[in-house]
């Protein structure tokens, strides 16, 4: 029985070592490596610029083998973040032996490896993003006692050549199907690299995204996965926008992340669900109700949604998508089943009762507990988030609103079950906090709650700061409203952060 749990998995690892990632060991790899005639390894870790870099070893014996993996390497760190001078930029890379995945592309036999960054003194290097996230999460649990486990879903538009057969109707592509869409081989083979390289994939659909311009054909898609731990999310987040670009690449097409193609048609977000856990259990609902501490997180994130755009909404053309009436969410509020909310609650199993068996009479009814798939989503972040800092963030908004002695009264508040957007309900939205309208603003809003940040030395000063810089340094206040109707200007901006995260 121990042994036929791996048969299915898609990771060539797990399949062959017979135990799962988080049990793999140095030696596991070594053998892994030996046994199947693996001739290359690559450390993969993640830049300033939220892309994946690589360091590549061709394997020369096992000794070779067994010391960069006991070792890590040098890399310098200045070449990869801003923040770091170069005067002392000498990093280690370390790898996770738990990321380590069959590299879907190379015709060598190659096998990838996450790495973590250390600094001098053999550290793990506070200002590293993936490290911030872990001390936030850490600090959630600790002085809380919740965690958090999370999920992401990526949108993105493919590019391509004009195609004149079986044209889907404009910005009507939901949930569309080939011949309608010309891209979905493209997602399914995505997501067969994604899942051999140990992701784990809820589903993916045709988005509502589509147009053509007079050279081009424009495809929304997305990808969504299952909720996991923290670490586990934010890695094969990373992951699979790096394989997106690989799979299009091979297909002679553009994939693009960019929070806006072009004025007037849908964007692409970056949504991130989460779930609050307790001793391992799904608390997010009680009594087949949003729970009081998902109430508190709701509100504590909420509370820090204007400073959150700073690591979710990177570019100036993140605030082009967050306006009213693009399925996009401007306004500090939460609801149930409500799209026109920044945190959203979706629809739940709880009394559905068992549908399967109502549409398959062979089938015996079941009682499950279905709980257990409760989650809750933050709307705004888009393809340009630094997925670490994104997600460390919400970790600090939950533990903010778990300490916050007002926090049901807040969530209370900010609760609406209306279209927020409707002309109707403008009285409602006027009483609601708004999201910032440019990197400017999100940036000063990061420096009015830096502290809740840096409570407990999550955040450090010097990350911060260099995020506060990078923002500002775009001068975009009122650059909405200055290209509001000037397309070609529009379009410059929007190619310079085509290919943003």
């Amino acid at each position: 029985m121990e042994e036929n749990q791996y048969l299915l998995n898609p990771n060539p690892l797990v399949r062959y070592l017979h135990k799962s990632p988080a049990d793999f060991t140095k030696e596991d790899i070594i053998r892994f490596v030996q046994e199947n005639e693996i001739e290359v390894v690559n450390f993969r870790y993640v830049g300033g610029d939220g892309r994946l870099k690589a360091l590549n070893f061709v394997i020369q014996s096992r000794e070779h083998l067994d010391t960069i993996l006991s070792t890590g390497e040098r890399v310098d760190g200045s070449s990869l973040f801003s923040f770091l001078e170069a005067g002392s930029s000498d990093l280690y890379v370390v790898p996770r032996f738990r990321t380590a995945f069959m590299n879907p592309f190379t015709e060598i036999p190659t096998l990838d490896i996450l790495c973590s960054y250390y600094d001098k003194d053999g550290k793990p290097l506070a200002s590293a993003p993936e490290n911030i996230m872990r001390k936030a999460h850490q600090e959630l649990l600790e002085q809380t006692g919740y965690g958090m486990e999370v999920m992401g879903e990526i949108e993105y538009y493919v590019i391509s050549e004009k195609d004149p057969l079986y044209r889907a109707t404009d910005q009507r592509a939901y949930h569309e199907s080939v011949p309608f869409v010309k891209w979905e081989q493209l997602r399914m083979d995505a997501m067969m690299a994604m899942a051999q390289t140990g992701a784990q994939i809820k589903y993916s659909h045709s988005e509502v995204g589509n147009f053509s311009d007079d050279e081009f054909d424009y495809e929304q898609n997305e990808i969504e996965f299952l909720p996991t731990d923290v670490e586990s999310a934010a890695d094969q987040l990373i992951i699979a926008k790096w394989i997106l670009r690989q799979v299009a690449y091979q297909y002679g097409v553009t994939m693009s992340l960019a929070p806006k193609i072009t004025a007037g048609k849908a964007g692409s977000g970056m949504h991130i669900h989460m779930r609050i856990m307790k001793d391992g259990e799904n608390v997010t609902l009680e009594n087949d109700r949003i729970s009081d501490p998902a109430r508190k997180v709701i509100a504590g994130i909420l509370d820090l949604a204007p400073s959150l755009s700073a690591f979710g909404n990177t570019i100036p053309t993140s605030y082009f998508r967050l306006v009213p009436h693009q399925e996009a969410p401007t306004n500090v509020c939460w609801g149930e089943r409500n799209r026109s909310t920044l945190v959203r609650v979706p629809l739940g199993w709880v009394g559905s009762g068992d549908m399967v068996a109502r549409e398959n009479p062979n089938e015996c009814p079941q009682d499950k507990d279905l709980r257990d798939k409760q989650t809750f989503e933050f709307r705004c972040p888009d393809g340009s988030a630094d997925i670490y800092l994104l997600i460390a963030g919400l970790c600090v908004g939950a533990r903010h609103g778990l300490e916050m002695p007002n926090a049901l009264e807040l969530a209370e508040k900010t609760y609406v079950d209306v279209n927020i957007f409707d002309e109707k309900h403008k009285e409602r939205q006027q009483q609601l906090a708004q999201l910032p309208y440019s990197c400017r603003k999100a940036a000063s809003y990061l420096r009015e709650q830096a502290e809740v940040y840096k409570k407990y030395d999550v955040f450090p000063d010097t990350l911060l700061d260099g995020v506060i810089n990078t923002l500002e340094a775009y001068d975009d206040e009122n650059l909405r409203e200055k290209l509001s109707g000037n397309t070609e200007e529009t379009m410059k901006l929007v190619r310079r952060f085509l290919h943003c995260g």
